[in-house]
């Protein structure tokens, strides 16, 4: 497969581009591209999880607006939130809630950045791209307490400082529990971790050092559930609580960007996960026994979907925790065990 880089040197008059220019165009390419896919999948996730909820309350979900199961329903609702008026209260915060929404969209797609597709599909490969995945994600919180502070109403408010509250908490026992598999790698280059898992499923981490790499991706995949407020740790989003928590002041494009930030960060979570402890973009066994006819990033997305898929069904099969069981939850058990996992796997990394 050839990078970005590679098949725009094919194109006539590329070469004759000034090289400092020449640099920036496979990643300003890359990014357009990547943006233009991560949205096509957050739509079409936002069509999926209709379809699981539908039949798992047993309904149908949309049917008509573009013919086959109502493809074109999530289509018409994006049209719509464009067309609605944004509101912006009399007495919030004008600058901070208007720009709320954009800290909170730009945190979740610009961790895409590292995230390795295939081989070759990637932006940059950095050397400390786990940490940038965590750092840029953190911009999520500031702008849902952002959004909180601004709206100027004790609902928002509340809602923003659960949802603080919950992400940092979660926060810590996910990275620690990251670490059983950059351990044994050395490295925190999401390319070098997908890479040390080709040879088939068997070296794939999440069947590696049993069962602490397992149970290691058991306690990434809750924490990631809390740090996305997903059900059952949609607390800052409590309905019969809270009204709508953060975003209940927003209205049309502002609040669809809070929409399509929270399913682009289920895309993200479902795919560090899955370069982490599923192979990435690697086949299911060795090339030399049967060649890898699926396009890695296809098999990647596949993956991906099979996580995401996971999390809509917990969504519509769980009820919501109460802070304490979630704070409970976070601090008291999902942080020792993802301690002790860490001391398991660097136990039998140095001395086996």
């Amino acid at each position: 497969m050839q990078s970005i880089a590679e098949l725009l040197g094919l194109l006539p008059g590329y070469s004759s581009i000034p090289e400092t220019y020449r640099a920036l165009i496979p990643v300003v390419v890359s990014c357009v591209v990547i943006f233009a896919c991560m949205a096509l999948a957050v739509l079409f996730a936002v069509w999926l999880e209709r379809k699981v909820s539908a039949h798992i309350q047993d309904r149908l979900g949309p049917m008509y607006v573009g013919g086959w199961h109502g493809w074109a329903q999530t289509l018409a609702d994006a049209v719509k939130l464009l067309l609605k008026e944004d509101i912006v209260p009399a007495s919030a915060d004008k600058l901070l809630f208007k720009v709320a929404p954009f800290v909170v969209f730009l945190g979740a797609f610009a961790a895409f950045v590292v995230i390795p597709f295939g081989a070759s599909s990637f932006v940059a490969d950095l050397n400390i791209g786990l940490l940038y995945v965590f750092a840029v994600g953190s911009l999520s919180v500031i702008g849902i307490i952002m959004a909180g502070w601004a709206s100027n109403n004790k609902y928002s408010l509340y809602g923003g400082m659960r949802a603080a509250a919950q992400i940092i908490s979660y926060e810590i026992p996910s990275a620690i529990a990251i670490m059983t598999v950059v351990i044994p790698v050395g490295s925190l280059s999401l390319v070098e971790i997908v890479n040390a898992q080709q040879g088939g499923i068997q070296n794939w981490f999440i069947f590696r050092y049993p069962p602490l790499v397992f149970l290691g991706f058991i306690i990434y995949f809750i924490a990631s559930l809390a740090e996305v407020n997903r059900t059952p740790f949609d607390i800052p989003e409590a309905e019969s609580e809270l009204v709508a928590g953060y975003h209940t002041e927003y209205s049309g494009m502002r609040f669809a960007f809070f929409f399509l930030a929270e399913y682009a960060n289920m895309f993200l979570v479902a795919s560090v996960a899955t370069a982490l402890f599923l192979g990435g973009w690697t086949w299911f066994v060795p090339e030399s026994v049967v060649p890898q006819f699926i396009p890695g990033p296809v098999l990647f997305f596949g993956k991906v979907l099979a996580l995401v898929f996971v999390q809509m069904w917990l969504r519509w099969s769980l009820p919501r925790l109460r802070v304490d069981q979630l704070m409970y939850l976070s601090w008291k058990v999902l942080l020792p065990a993802s301690l002790a996992l860490v001391l398991g796997v660097g136990w039998v990394t140095v001395y086996w």
